[in-house]
């Protein structure tokens, strides 16, 4: 049975359907926020973190619905075709904008199929090596690289992922040659990471953040442009003689394409108003992420440049899903 494409017919039938809203009279009924991850992941936490609190604001249930596949295309795509009246919120992240670099035929277009709403979060990626490596520092690597081309191996969630690409950035202008061993997931890179199977692993912060504070992880670099304040004695390749080097993870909520600017207005104000409260900042900081906050407006400007950066990136690497 082919379940995505009923779905996805479903989502077309309401967006057809559906009345466009009064701002004062929005929300009437609960609101759901699509997460295009499995459960349990940094995205699918922040995603809960921000409904919750929204909940409250908005006085109506902000329901999470995890809806995962095709590095996040499959929820995407569906909040896409769903109906534009602020009901179905989607949590877009920097995979939303690499996607139309990899995926050829992909069905949606993420500069056009939504109406952003606000930027949630940043967060840097961490180059780590087993606390056991004789890499200590981003130069050790690098001079290591350049000693053996070719022998120095990389681990990630898998290809194409931000972390991939960040790294093939970083092979580029430090004229090194790395060998990229991509997993199906971050869990078992950081497993053959720890072990020391393979040298290098490039990840988000929260899911190594436990290991580096337990000494069985080294952090060598992070990839933002400043240093993160949850490591703050860790470099940025920035600064470690690559200026205006970066590549973050990213967060943000939107609805789809049409949604009435008053609705998308008021979600805006209560979404920033959540983002200010003292405990989702400290909970979002826990995971590595630095609250952003923004207005529609900068959001769109910031997925639109995301966009056309990935897109050189991918272009330079080669890169290519099969």
């Amino acid at each position: 049975m082919k379940i995505l494409p009923r779905l996805l017919c479903a989502f077309s039938l309401l967006a057809m359907a559906a009345p466009v809203p009064a701002a004062d009279s929005f929300p009437d009924r609960a609101v759901y926020w699509l997460v295009p991850w499995a459960p349990g992941g940094a995205s699918d936490t922040v995603g809960r973190i921000i409904s919750d609190k929204l909940s409250k604001a908005l006085a109506q249930p902000v329901v999470v619905e995890n809806r995962p596949g095709a590095g996040g295309n499959i929820g995407a795509e569906m909040a896409a075709r769903a109906a534009p009246d602020g009901y179905t919120l989607v949590q877009l992240t920097d995979a939303t904008t690499i996607s139309p670099s990899l995926y050829p035929s992909l069905k949606y277009d993420p500069v056009k199929a939504f109406a952003p709403i606000s930027l949630i979060a940043t967060g840097p990626h961490v180059l780590v090596v087993s606390s056991a490596s004789s890499i200590r520092t981003l130069a050790d690597l690098i001079s290591q690289a350049k000693a053996k081309p070719g022998a120095i191996n990389y681990a990630t969630a898998g290809v194409g992922s931000a972390q991939h690409l960040a790294v093939e950035m970083f092979k580029r202008v430090a004229h090194v040659e790395m060998v990229h061993v991509p997993y199906k997931g971050g869990g078992p890179a950081l497993v053959d990471v720890l072990g020391g199977q393979v040298p290098v692993g490039v990840f988000g912060l929260a899911p190594v953040l436990p290991q580096i504070k337990a000494g069985k992880l080294r952090a060598i670099a992070v990839t933002s442009i400043e240093r993160s304040p949850t490591l703050p004695d860790v470099p940025t390749i920035a600064e470690s003689g690559f200026p205006g080097f970066s590549s973050v993870q990213w967060f943000g909520v939107a609805a789809p394409a049409g949604t009435p600017a008053s609705v998308i207005s008021k979600l805006n104000r209560e979404v920033v108003g959540v983002l200010k409260n003292s405990e989702v900042k400290l909970s979002l900081e826990k995971l590595g992420a630095t609250v952003v906050a923004d207005t529609p407006e900068q959001f769109a400007q910031y997925i639109r440049q995301d966009a056309d950066s990935w897109s050189s990136i991918v272009k330079n690497s080669g890169i290519k899903l099969e």
